[in-house]
């Protein structure tokens, strides 16, 4: 069978069939067929496009031509150019084939235009801006390679057996050393015990029974609803605690047998747990016989502040400390780990199990390498940059844009909290869906039974896109925010250099 002009153009960029026709000449229909192409499902998201000349000579147009053409294309969102890789479509563009002799048309993904309609769920959206997921495009691949070959011609032959519930002895050694040096972490291998995530952890402290804890545990009065409702599944009642500028209210803490606090920075509404109120949580702690549970969810990726060190350091047999890689990695990479008082080590592997059953062996064994390396802190330092580099591409956009908007919850993380009128969340948030913004409104993290006042926002997670994509879905965002007949462009410098 005949090779496709589409397998062919993936195949080594070239055999591109367009139909540059139309007003605005040969700059703009080049421009208007490449869109249409795209649209209607010809071009799919990642298809390599021929080189200037190439596309050039098929058409017979200058050179010149084609690449303005992909240039504006570029800069639209539309196309992705790479040293080494060449162009390509962008991924996530939409690509949606029009009805039987219907005409694509001419709809710009940037957010200057509402699209004619709401993508799917199947297709995701145009621009994800959604809290919680580091740039997939940002993971370490090659460091991370290294790391898993070393780890696979290192490994002894013990390790294609039954796993460890506690974990790998590299792996904890190397942590214990990591945590103490980047977050003031008080930690020995032995009490550290390794889980495939937040959500794992509080599973196996909240197991059916009350095998480890129990309730009632107080939580902060804004976070996340699927932790609450894990929680709820395992009969364990959630008591909030209203929260301030200088994080919870934890002097209100009574009769609960542990608290979970969110302390380097509060999720979702930001800022550290002010010093005075870490010393509270521990009198209290100790006075009552109770637990914190210290969740340091992305306690790395601070930029305006000095590190906040880890409240497990006040009182190691106090705190149960919490932590993974899903925020600094990725979190497919489904490794974390809790640094356990030695009292609820025996406990916590019981609730485990006599073997491993959820975190790969050689998956901790690179990580264990990645660390020991100093390739995890390397990758670390240079998203930190990044992502400080989209902080503050955001609030510029939005002084520009939107002033009426204040910022907030900055000085650390991977989201910003956008404060809005009252009454006004709803609306905003609904309109986005309709242009194809991913985002969440601060209500959705509220506590049912908090006596926090509400407070109208969106909670934008600016580390999500791609570097290419940021750009785009900034330009949307203000669209939403300041609709009008004539939007102020958003300044696009493109993505920040990485650091040797």
């Amino acid at each position: 069978m005949a090779e496709s002009w589409v397998d062919a153009a993936e195949r080594i960029g070239v055999d591109l069939h367009l139909d540059p026709a139309g007003p605005g000449g040969r700059r703009a229909a080049l421009i208007r067929a490449l869109r249409e192409a795209v649209r209607g499902g010809r071009l799919p998201p990642g298809t390599r496009l021929p080189p200037y000349r190439s596309l050039a000579a098929d058409l017979g147009v200058a050179r010149n031509t084609v690449a303005d053409a992909y240039a504006e294309l570029v800069a639209e969102g539309w196309l992705t150019a790479r040293q080494g890789s060449g162009t390509r479509v962008a991924m996530g563009v939409p690509t949606t084939p029009p009805a039987q002799g219907a005409r694509a048309r001419d709809v710009r993904p940037a957010g200057r235009r509402p699209p004619a309609e709401v993508p799917s769920r199947a297709r995701g959206p145009l621009h994800d801006l959604r809290q919680g997921t580091p740039d997939a495009s940002s993971f370490p691949r090659s460091a991370w390679l290294a790391s898993y070959r070393r780890a696979l011609q290192e490994a002894p032959h013990e390790v294609f057996g039954p796993g460890d519930p506690a974990g790998r002895r590299e792996l904890r050694e190397a942590l214990a050393e990591y945590l103490a040096r980047a977050r003031g972490v008080r930690a020995e291998p032995g009490r550290i015990v390794i889980c495939s995530g937040f959500a794992h952890a509080l599973r196996l402290l909240f197991a059916p029974g009350g095998a480890v804890l129990r309730g009632p545990l107080a939580v902060e009065g804004y976070g996340l609803g699927f932790h609450r409702g894990l929680l709820a599944s395992a009969g364990v009642r959630t008591v909030p605690l209203p929260l301030d500028a200088d994080g919870a209210r934890v002097e209100r803490l009574a009769r609960e047998r542990a608290v979970l606090l969110t302390p380097a920075h509060q999720f979702p509404t930001g800022g550290p747990l002010h010093a005075n109120r870490r010393t509270t949580v521990i009198d209290w702690a100790r006075a009552r016989d109770a637990l914190v549970l210290e969740d340091d969810y992305d306690g790395e990726f601070r930029y305006d502040r000095k590190p906040v060190g880890a409240v497990q350091g006040l009182d190691p047999e106090r705190v149960i400390y919490l932590g993974s890689v899903s925020k600094s990695l990725s979190p497919a990479v489904r490794l974390g780990w809790m640094v356990l008082p030695e009292r609820y080590v025996g406990a916590v592997l019981a609730a485990k199990g006599e073997r491993e059953a959820w975190a790969s062996v050689l998956d901790q064994l690179s990580l264990a390498d990645l660390i020991r390396s100093g390739a995890y802190d390397r990758h670390v330092r240079r998203m930190r940059q990044r992502y400080r580099g989209r902080r503050d591409r955001l609030v510029e956009a939005l002084a520009v844009r939107a002033p009426h908007v204040e910022v907030t919850g900055i000085a650390a993380g991977l989201h910003a909290v956008l404060r809005l009128p009252p009454g006004t969340e709803r609306s905003v948030v609904e309109a986005a869906a309709r242009q194809g913004v991913a985002l969440d409104g601060l209500d959705a993290f509220r506590h049912p039974d908090g006596d926090t006042a509400a407070q109208d926002g969106l909670v934008v997670g600016y580390a999500t896109p791609a570097e290419h994509a940021y750009g785009a879905a900034l330009e949307a965002l203000c669209g939403i925010l300041t609709p009008g007949p004539d939007p102020v462009p958003v300044r696009d410098p493109g993505p920040a250099p990485t650091p040797r």
